[in-house]
């Protein structure tokens, strides 16, 4: 019996796969716990239909990646820090904290895709660069300045 897999199922195959399987398990597994549907030339159809919007939507998304990566280049954060007589700051910046920043400027990115210089948090003052992933292929790098407080 050939099928469409609506889920990734082990030993079979991912979702959106054409896969051939037993008649019983196909009949009395799969399609009942709809992890499946039959495999009519109408579904075959539909599939590829839907893989090639999905595949417009995904070269969209990289598109305005893209674009959002350029301007995020060009950008300079600001963060200030209370810093001791050795200009040492107290505590540390943390990519949540640049993503607040961010955030404050219309850019809504996740601090989980912001990886400060090392992987470590910053704990002097300075110009830094973080890089922001924003897709799995699409990265840039965002300067961070770390300066006093003043007062």
């Amino acid at each position: 019996m050939n099928i469409i897999l609506l889920e990734d199922v082990e030993h079979v195959g991912q979702r959106g796969d054409l896969a051939e399987v037993a008649d019983g398990y196909g009949r009395n597994y799969l399609i009942p716990q709809q992890k499946a549907r039959l495999a009519t030339e109408g579904a075959i159809k539909a599939l590829r239909e839907e893989e090639r919007q999905a595949e417009r939507r995904r070269a969209k998304s990289k598109e305005q990646a893209q674009e959002l990566a350029e301007e995020l280049e060009d950008l300079l954060i600001v963060i200030t820090a209370r810093v001791s007589e050795e200009e040492k700051i107290y505590g540390s910046v943390t990519p949540q904290q640049v993503a607040v920043e961010l955030s404050e400027r219309g850019y809504d990115i996740d601090r989980r895709d912001i990886e400060l210089e090392g992987n470590e948090p910053i704990r002097r003052l300075g110009v830094y660069t973080a890089h922001v992933t924003l897709m799995d292929d699409v990265e840039t790098g965002l300067k961070v300045q770390v300066m006093p407080e003043s007062g």
